[in-house]
């Protein structure tokens, strides 16, 4: 069951966790532009180029500089990243538990065979490689299960999972 991010209170972060291609900047389009930091349009404002790998280390010091502003201010956030690693979520979680924000998960379990189609019809610069989908994917319900363990408040499941509970509290 997809959450509806609009129930979150104010100050909630939300982390999206999942494959490329796997839909979380369509789950992240309900909430307005400014509410939601993507690594992708990071790397747009830095390098006009939203594929530029190269200035990657930069957008993460700018996406932590946002997170820990909006948390600090009490303003619900999205995280549009992979987010499959455990490190790299940390780094996500850690402006919110400082703040004593809520945190939240949405966890994407889409097909692979989906996210490699939609990865596909990406533009060649934002294309991720194959190899690196289906490694993401199988990462997903790896860190899944790791979730509340680091932090997170609730893990929502949005993908083959939605015949099952939507919510682990």
């Amino acid at each position: 069951m997809t959450p509806d991010l609009a129930s979150f209170p104010a100050g909630t972060l939300i982390c999206g966790v999942g494959a490329a291609g796997s839909g979380k900047s369509t789950l992240f389009s309900a909430m307005p532009d400014s509410s939601v930091v993507c690594l992708d349009e990071l790397r747009l404002l830095l390098a006009d180029d939203a594929g530029n790998q190269r200035v990657t280390p930069q957008a993460v010091r700018m996406q932590n500089l946002i997170l820990r502003t909006r948390m600090e201010l009490g303003l619900t956030t999205g995280v549009d990243s992979t987010n499959v690693e455990e490190r790299v979520r940390a780094s996500v979680l850690k402006p919110a538990l400082s703040h004593g924000r809520r945190a939240v998960a949405v966890v994407f379990l889409t097909p692979l065979e989906t996210c490699l189609a939609r990865n596909a019809l990406r533009p060649a610069n934002t294309r991720v490689p194959d190899d690196r989908v289906i490694w993401q994917h199988r990462q997903t319900p790896r860190s899944a299960a790791r979730l509340r363990r680091e932090g997170f408040a609730d893990v929502y499941f949005v993908g083959a999972a939605d015949t099952a509970p939507g919510r682990r509290g």
